[in-house]
């Protein structure tokens, strides 16, 4: 049974990260390509905390917390950088 919720979940992620990419492309605009990429980060953030859980490899959480950070700091440069171009 907990083998099927694993699969589900890593089939919700990989839905969301192809619509992410999806929105990456066809963004009209370049906030709409900030946003899918900052999601495509989560995204990915979520892959490497599901693959921590599932096999016991509680190092790869260290790895997440510092891909959440440098996402967030990209995101911020990505605002500013936005602020200032409006």
């Amino acid at each position: 049974m907990s083998e099927l919720i694993w699969n589900i979940i890593l089939l919700i992620l990989s839905a969301g990260l192809i619509f992410a990419f999806i929105r990456l492309v066809r963004g009209p605009y370049l906030p709409d390509r900030v946003i899918a990429l900052d999601l495509i980060s989560i995204l990915a953030l979520g892959f490497i905390v599901v693959y921590a859980v599932r096999f016991n490899q509680p190092s790869f959480l260290d790895v997440a917390i510092i891909l959440a950070v440098i996402s967030f700091l990209g995101t911020v440069a990505f605002a500013y950088y936005l602020e200032r171009r409006w």
